[in-house]
């Protein structure tokens, strides 16, 4: 009799390399992602009395939505403040009750939806923060829109204002949920006045979403004109990867692929943590509304989007120029539409050591005689100055104008940043100078040199400007803007 003689089944080429592949890419994800701060409460607890798309049946109004979000503060409360030690040693952990960090003992506490009232409101704006953001990074704004004669709302989306926890599970269907109940709050305050829609960062995506939505009859009312600040149209190839990552956090031992990374939480209107998830809501709204932009404008030019004023830095490392011209404003119809661009300062560094210079695509952009939209760069009156100029051109022209700001950058300063162009210089948080109470953490500028690892905060953190030397030029041109959209 013949011994069967078993042989070793080998695994396909291709799906070893597949295998391999996947090895590699969970090692690159942890090398790249992976914090060194152990999980704390704020990561881990979940707060159930977060509102969720599948809420809008119960959850309809603005006055339901403020019910809900009074039971989870107290949740968050309970769970995570509760749950955190106090003293000295805790005094820069943002949910250590009474430390300097703790939101909660400032009034008004702007990680909650604010509504700023009008006793005869010319119109009404919202207001859309950004992914890890809270309502007080357009605080500034709306006060000043306020004092202008708008009603103004100061939305808290889902996720936010409460512990980084929030934003493992937030989707941005849950968030745009929120933007349909504040646009109905504000139509039902003016009336027939115009609404329009301020967005920062992933807010300026939702923003577009709503119109969109608005323009096929499926929301109201339609903005009257939208202003977007450092927009969410295209962000950095890497985001596609956060998918995967966070379907990957739930195998086990893989938890901390939920997170890109774990910090510190010293700040009380942001979280520093960055859970995955978060990265993966804002590269498929991105995805969804250049899409959804992209669809209507196969027929040519959108012609009943409302008016659109964008603010940008040249530089920033979490969303796209190019996206922002390519993706949304190239579809609008002409005339209508203006990007304003934040050059670098370019008599503060030289040439060689910069990594990626802005100039020839700005360069491009003022030179391009088809761009249908007015296009506005602030940058230096000439190498030799730090005096800063706005150079304006309208659409379908290369030709230039010029108008003096009587501004100039700040010495040290070498550029904006994504999340520094909503902030004024005396903001008591991230601005140039601390508060008169010393017992107020201040995030703003700190000049400090010394030895890595000394200090709790992370030296990029310490690098990157959090406020906007040119702040007045940007409320102004916003004023300027919706007034000139339906305003008074």
């Amino acid at each position: 009799m013949k011994r069967k003689i078993r042989t070793r089944r080998r695994i396909p080429r291709p799906v070893r390399w597949i295998l391999s592949a996947f090895v590699l890419m969970v090692i690159a994800l942890g090398i790249m992602g992976r914090g060194s701060q152990a999980l704390m409460p704020w990561h881990t607890e979940r707060l159930t009395e977060e509102f969720a798309e599948k809420m809008a049946g119960e959850v309809r109004t603005f006055d339901d939505y403020l019910k809900l979000e009074d039971r989870l503060f107290t949740q968050l409360e309970e769970k995570v403040y509760g749950s955190t030690p106090t003293g000295p040693q805790y005094n820069l952990v943002r949910y250590s009750s009474g430390s300097a960090a703790d939101p909660q003992h400032l009034t008004p506490n702007w990680n909650r939806t604010f509504e700023l009232t009008s006793d005869a409101p010319v119109g009404g704006v919202l207001l859309l923060h950004g992914m890890s953001d809270s309502p007080y990074s357009l605080r500034a704004l709306g006060q000043t829109l306020n004092k202008q004669g708008y009603w103004v709302v100061g939305l808290r989306l889902p996720g936010h204002g409460t512990a980084p926890s929030g934003l493992r599970k937030a989707r941005w269907q849950d968030m745009a949920a929120v933007v349909r109940i504040g646009m109905e709050r504000l139509s039902e305050k003016v009336g027939s006045r115009p609404v329009h829609i301020l967005g920062y960062s992933t807010g300026a995506a939702l923003g577009i979403e709503f119109t969109l939505k608005a323009m096929d009859g499926e929301a109201s009312p339609v903005p009257a004109s939208l202003v977007l600040i450092s927009p969410a149209i295209g962000v950095h190839p890497s985001a596609a990867l956060a998918g995967t990552r966070n379907r990957m956090s739930h195998i086990p031992g893989l938890g901390w692929l939920a997170w890109l990374p774990v910090l510190p939480e010293f700040d009380p209107y942001k979280y520093n943590s960055f859970a995955t998830n978060a990265g993966t809501q804002v590269h498929r709204i991105t995805r969804y509304v250049s899409g959804k932009i992209t669809d209507k404008a196969k027929a040519g030019p959108i012609q009943s989007f409302p008016p659109i004023l964008v603010f940008k830095s040249t530089v920033d490392a979490t969303v796209s120029t190019d996206a922002v011209v390519d993706r949304l404003l190239i579809h609008m119809a002409p005339d209508r539409n203006e990007l304003v661009l934040f050059d670098i300062n370019r008599t503060a560094v030289a040439s060689p050591i910069i990594i990626s210079d802005p100039g020839p695509l700005t360069d491009r952009l003022m030179a391009d005689e088809k761009l249908p939209f007015t296009l506005t760069l602030i940058t230096n009156e000439s190498p030799q100055s730090r005096v800063v100029v706005a150079h304006r051109k309208t659409p379908f022209s290369a030709e230039e104008t010029m108008e003096p700001l009587n501004a100039e950058w700040p010495i040290g300063v070498i550029s904006l940043s994504h999340i520094a162009l909503p902030f004024p210089l005396d903001d008591p948080l991230y601005g140039v100078h601390p508060p008169e109470d010393q017992e107020t953490i201040f995030l703003g500028h700190i000049p400090i040199q010394g030895e890595r690892g000394l200090i709790l905060f992370p030296a990029d953190w310490l690098l990157r400007i959090r406020h906007n030397p040119f702040y007045d030029y940007l409320e102004s041109r916003t004023l300027g803007w919706v007034e000139d959209h339906g305003g008074s």
